[in-house]
């Protein structure tokens, strides 16, 4: 007996025998939302598939629709759902929707001599990103937080410099709860901006903030809690101040309405306990993809991830998706299936 080395394994031949093994190696990129829970998702599979190594790149959720659209990426991810206009950018194929996990954006923020935690309505948080509160004790930041001394210090606002889709997220909300954010902002992956510092990346924001005495922005939870960043609870459509968390992303999205393309919003979400600036997350997946073998690994890794990979979401300041989701997007991949299978069975006739 002899061992030979190969890709990523160790294969034990007789003598004399030969053996292949060749590795899938797919490629992704998009939104830094998801970023760590999509990078233990890639390891954690690849420890059980030794044949597929699946590499993602986390630029942002416009890089990802960019991806798919050049066809740069076996796929990407995005935590804004593509647009109509986006949609039909892509020539000569269809980007599918899956849902992954869920999550929040939250504002943090940077104060001198305050260590309590913040309370922010949405018409306060418009308000400051649309630089009419400029000072921390204003009196509508006051009103939220009785007992907490707030300085009088000017408010540095930091967002997003990428095309984000944490920016739609947040933005989306304001425009909900804001009818001058919306009127004069709107929604979007990237925004005219009012005077603010902008940041790359959910770590540019967190970075800025963490260095900036007196400053606020937003990123997503895991981001905050990662770098020990103060993070504010936020009003929701009920009247009540939530903080973000499994639990409240969760009742976010219990009563969404989820339709049969999966681009759906559930910012400012009824419910006494749903967290108003809450989403799911998106893998924009090529409905024709090629290569037949990637497209199947692409696909079993699918299935995987609407199962096992549910488990490693709460680990990581994700909401798992509800059960009706998950049964859902398996139609979805079940047909995609089928339509693979079905031009195989007609060629060996």
């Amino acid at each position: 007996m002899r061992n030979k080395i190969v890709t990523g394994a160790v294969v034990v031949l007789a003598a004399g025998a030969s053996f292949a093994f060749a590795q899938v190696k797919i490629n992704a990129n998009g939104a830094t939302f998801p970023e760590a829970i999509y990078q233990k998702w890639f390891s954690d599979y690849g420890k059980s598939h030794s044949d597929v190594q699946i590499n993602y790149t986390a630029t942002s959720s416009g890089g990802g629709v960019k991806a798919v659209t050049d066809n740069t990426s076996d796929f990407g991810a995005s935590d804004m759902p593509m647009t109509d206009q986006e949609l039909a950018a892509v020539k000569g194929n269809k980007i599918l929707h899956f849902p992954t996990v869920l999550g929040a954006v939250v504002p943090i923020y940077n104060i001198t001599g305050v260590n309590q935690e913040l309370k922010f309505s949405g018409p306060v948080l418009a308000n400051i990103y649309l630089g009419k509160i400029t000072k921390w004790n204003d009196k509508s930041l006051a009103a939220d937080n009785p007992g907490v001394k707030l300085p009088n210090e000017d408010i540095t606002v930091v967002r997003r410099s990428d095309a984000s889709g944490t920016s739609f997220i947040f933005t989306d909300y304001l425009s909900k709860v804001s009818p001058e954010w919306k009127k004069k902002i709107g929604a979007g992956k990237l925004v005219s901006w009012p005077n603010s510092l902008g940041g790359p990346k959910n770590e540019g924001v967190a970075g800025l903030v963490k260095q900036t005495p007196n400053s606020i922005g937003y990123v997503e939870l895991i981001f905050a809690v990662q770098n020990k960043i103060g993070y504010g609870s936020v009003k929701n459509a009920a009247g009540n101040f939530v903080k973000a968390s499994t639990d409240s992303v969760s009742a976010a999205a219990a009563g969404a309405a989820m339709p049969d393309d999966f681009r759906v919003s559930i910012t400012n979400a009824p419910g006494a306990n749903a967290y108003p600036i809450s989403s799911f997350t998106w893998m924009l997946i090529p409905a024709n993809i090629p290569d037949a073998t990637k497209s199947k690994k692409i696909h079993e890794f699918l299935a995987w991830m609407l199962v096992d990979g549910q488990k490693s979401a709460a680990g990581l300041d994700f909401a798992p998706l509800p059960a009706p989701v998950v049964a859902k997007e398996q139609k979805q991949l079940a047909t995609l299936d089928a339509s693979m299978a079905a031009p195989a069975a007609s060629k060996k006739k």
